[in-house]
């Protein structure tokens, strides 16, 4: 078991510290690592040597919680076990300091509000304190509003690098990038730009899910049902010969918005009014009843209201159906104040009026009093609970109102492009394997192309402008794209390609989009921004497709199926070979933890109580794709194990094992029974550890590992001291100092990925260099030991300590005579055994007997107790 870069100079003497402590070596050991480079990336490679990791860059606004220990770990965990394995592991770290939540923090930190329309102030400074009111805010422009963004994101950053630093992360903390940087928004544009030359992106006015708080549009991806209280409104209808043709809906207020009544064309009752016009209550306004599959003959009254638009449905009938449009719903989530065209009638107009500028809230109460007015409304209205779409970040139902949007094809209008996305899933190895179905089913869902386009300030700016006709009005048809010696651009603040800044506005001139890109538009193309693409296109040779995405589950639908859309439009392949995907954190009451529902908790005295190898140890024993219970019994265990691996390590150094006793293959050394059995049982060990690591189940490999660990000290350790110390002569003691070394040197690197520090400590005590660039253990060939020896002979110790125990003497009385019986073939193994067995339990006599059933000690006589001291 030699080293692959470092570690087989024999230091000048063992140094082992007269009182081993875990206290301290989180910041010593990260200072070294630092100074020394241990986990840098060596540029110059081949791809063949890299292990390449998309690693998640966490959103910097706010704070970490356990749950960033727990993935992030798990990452570090499988980078270390690639680096050992001799692979040049290229693993950044990115900040993702883009969108939403940044400009929020920003907000209520400054004091501040953005206002494009402002011009830019030359070093302008926030308040010292920001104004309680939100209405005593500075207003300020959009560009000096992202110099705030970035300058606070900075600062977040600095204490997320340093929890990092101090959980082990094995990061190369020089190859770091920011997801609103320079070089990040240029690869963002860019890549923006190469969709919309090959036509993958695109301009449209189209029905668009809208927040009216954060007055911004929301992709699918971003959704959230909710369970929200509403209640059934039925109301009639009218025929040409006045007949009654109920609805019933939760959404009245829509009513001057209806286009169409939809029925199930198998519904006996309404196939006789398809293709007829029908009368809407109050407004007046004729429509038209259609078929359609999707309308369900047993909700409801069996006929549904379908309005432009109140939900995601009402678009597909809208699309499918080819209604007419007719919103009444503006962004600011109030009824339009101009009277609609299609609303004729004076009656019409005047009930319009009634809702004219109200909330969506109000108009329904209004639609309802005027339905009772008229003595139209069928009954009570129902109570219900039901399912509303919500924006996740979002507080109030999402309206859905038509606009134009920026949107890039991801197979939802495409059954050849979305094909071809599920395959290309195929070509990535999913850890858990059933994650993969998530992604499929994902895709399989969509309803309509990704929407990239949003109403916000800070972010990656849509790289567009538009000329202006003579009358002032944008040519939307023919976008006006920057050079790439542009990138990045702000079409807010820059001109455009042929233009000066003072025709901006102007007919004839130019306007810049507004809009910014999706924080998942950015962020989906991390392998590309941190792997050097369009910048470094040697680097970029070196590390794409990337071997490895971590992420969690919960953003397969997101992050990982948004960078395979860009993956595939961009270099036609996708993005990584691996994905491994981790579970969430659960509170006490087996709920996700996260900081929105207040139940997170904060890392850094967790790491101070118990030291980072115990959180490790914790996020390390749960599988990929495991939900884990947050456990501070478990990372008690972790630093159980960390302490005891310290103290067994310095007593095994202590009884003179040293790197020259490591052996590397078979050797006539090993003249014990027992050590061959032990080194056998060690070789099993690494083979299942590292057949485990190469699934990517890292929490079997440590299992393994910690059991033999365990039995190494608790019965190994006990039993061999006296030959240790040459009591059976110096045959007896080479062969034991072998298989500790052995053993200890295995044991090091195999814990190595889950204990950094502890590990890293106990290796500088005998050995130069790190354990962390040390190779992987392989298992020592040819030793034909039997691996259930020490098990049977630990079986025989404790039996014999357990008639002590139950004597109430010391452990150290002497055994005068004991009986150990069992099956022929475990008797044969004590036999092997006798001596340490006797050394360990200070037995005089131990008669062994072959007999059928359990092992058992028996007839233990014990020497007198010691007569107590004179006084």
């Amino acid at each position: 078991m030699t080293d692959a870069t470092q570690g087989t100079d024999t230091p000048e003497a063992t140094t082992v510290p007269d009182k081993p402590a875990l206290e301290g070596l989180e910041a010593k050991l990260t200072e070294r690592w630092l100074a020394e480079g241990t986990y840098k990336f060596q540029q110059d490679t081949t791809r063949g040597e890299v292990y390449s990791i998309d690693t998640p860059p966490p959103t910097a606004s706010g704070s970490l919680h356990v749950g960033h220990m727990f993935s992030f770990t798990q990452t570090d965990v499988l980078a270390r076990y690639q680096r050992m394995q001799g692979k040049n592991v290229f693993y950044p770290m990115g900040w993702d300091d883009n969108g939403l939540p940044t400009e929020r923090r920003v907000q209520n930190y400054y004091g501040v509000r953005c206002d494009p329309a402002i011009p830019y102030q030359e070093g302008y400074q926030p308040p010292a304190e920001p104004a309680k009111n939100q209405r005593d805010w500075d207003v300020v422009s959009r560009r000096n509003f992202i110099e705030l963004c970035e300058r606070l994101a900075v600062e977040d950053e600095k204490i997320f690098e340093h929890l990092f630093k101090t959980l082990g992360l094995s990061v190369d903390w020089d190859m770091t990038y920011r997801t609103i940087d320079d070089a990040s928004r240029a690869v963002s544009q860019r890549a923006f730009l190469e969709n919309h030359a090959a036509g993958d992106a695109y301009l449209a006015e189209a029905p668009t899910l809208w927040d009216v708080t954060f007055r911004t549009a929301v992709a699918q991806a971003e959704l959230e049902d909710r369970e929200v209280a509403g209640a059934y409104h039925r109301y009639p209808f009218f025929t040409e010969d006045g007949e009654k043709i109920f609805i019933e809906t939760t959404r009245p207020e829509l009513l001057a918005a209806c286009a169409a009544l939809v029925a199930n064309p198998d519904d006996e009752r309404y196939q006789p009014l398809f293709g007829k016009k029908v009368t809407s209550p109050l407004f007046g306004v004729e429509v038209e009843v259609k078929a359609h599959p999707l309308a369900k003959a047993d909700k409801g009254s069996g006929i549904a209201m379908v309005c432009t638009f109140g939900d995601l449905t009402d678009v597909t009938w809208w699309r499918e159906l080819q209604l007419p449009t007719r919103a009444i719903i503006g962004r600011d989530g109030r009824v339009l104040a101009e009277t609609p065209e299609w609303i004729t009638t004076d009656a019409g107009r005047e009930a319009y009026e009634r809702i004219a500028g109200k909330t969506a809230f109000s108009a329904k109460e209004a639609v309802v009093e005027m339905l009772r007015e008229q003595d139209l409304l069928d009954g009570e209205p129902k109570k219900i609970m039901h399912a509303v779409n919500f924006f996740e970040k979002g507080d109030k139902p999402l309206e859905v109102v038509t606009s134009r949007q920026w949107y890039i094809r991801n197979g939802g209008r495409d059954e050849d492009r979305r094909e071809r996305l599920i395959q290309r899933g195929r070509e990535i190895d999913f850890h858990p394997a059933f994650m993969r179905s998530r992604y499929e089913n994902w895709i399989e869902g969509l309803n309509g192309d990704w929407l990239v386009s949003r109403q916000r300030f800070f972010g990656v700016p849509v790289p567009v402008w538009y000329a202006l006709d003579s009358e002032g009005n944008p040519d939307y048809e023919s976008p006006i794209v920057p050079t790439d010696d542009m990138l990045p651009v702000d079409p807010a603040a820059d001109a455009a390609p042929g233009y000066s800044e003072d025709q901006r506005g102007v007919p004839g001139g130019f306007i810049g989009d507004a809009d910014v890109l999706d924080t998942w538009a950015t962020s989906a193309l991390t392998p590309q921004i941190v792997g050097g693409w369009s910048r470094d296109e040697e680097l970029f040779a070196k590390v794409f497709p990337f071997d490895l995405r971590p992420q969690g589950h919960d953003i397969i639908r997101t992050w990982l199926f948004s960078s395979v859309v860009r993956a595939d439009a961009l270099q036609d392949v996708a993005p990584w070979k691996h994905a491994a995907i981790s579970g969430w954190i659960l509170d006490p009451d087996r709920k996700k933890m996260s900081k929105s529902k207040g139940n997170v908790v904060v890392p850094t005295a967790v790491l101070e109580e118990f030291g980072s190898d115990a959180v490790r140890y914790w996020a390390s024993s749960a599988k990929l794709g495991a939900d884990t219970a947050y456990e501070i019994a478990q990372m008690k265990i972790g630093r159980r194990l960390a302490i005891k691996l310290l103290n067994a390590s310095k007593f095994v150094l202590n009884l003179g094992a040293t790197e020259a006793s490591v052996l590397t293959a078979d050797s006539a050394v090993l003249t014990n029974a027992l050590d061959r059995g032990l080194l056998t049982q060690l070789a099993e060990v690494v083979r299942q550890a590292t057949d485990a690591f190469e699934k990517y189940d890292y929490a079997r490999a440590l299992q393994v590992t910690e059991s033999f660990f365990w039995q190494f000290t608790d019965d190994y350790l006990e039993l061999i001291k006296d030959r240790a110390y040459g009591a059976q002569g110096e045959e007896g003691q080479a062969s034991v100092l072998a298989a500790l070394a052995t053993t200890l040197d295995a044991l090091l690197r195999l814990f190595a990925p889950f204990l950094p520090f502890a590990t890293e400590e106990v290796w500088s005590w005998w050995r130069t260099g790190s354990v962390h660039r040390a190779a992987w253990p392989a298992p020592l060939e040819g030793i034909d030991g039997d691996v259930t020896l020490l098990a049977t002979v630990g079986e025989a110790l404790s039996g014999l300590r357990k008639a002590k125990s139950e004597a109430k003497v010391k452990q150290r009385t002497e055994v005068l005579q004991a009986t150990v019986s069992g099956p022929a073939a475990r008797i044969a193994q004590l036999e092997a055994g006798l001596a340490d067995l006797k050394a360990a339990a200070n037995a005089r006599e131990v008669s062994l007997v072959a007999a059928d059933g359990e092992l058992t000690v028996s007839d233990v006589e014990l020497a007198p107790a010691e007569a107590p001291a004179q006084a």
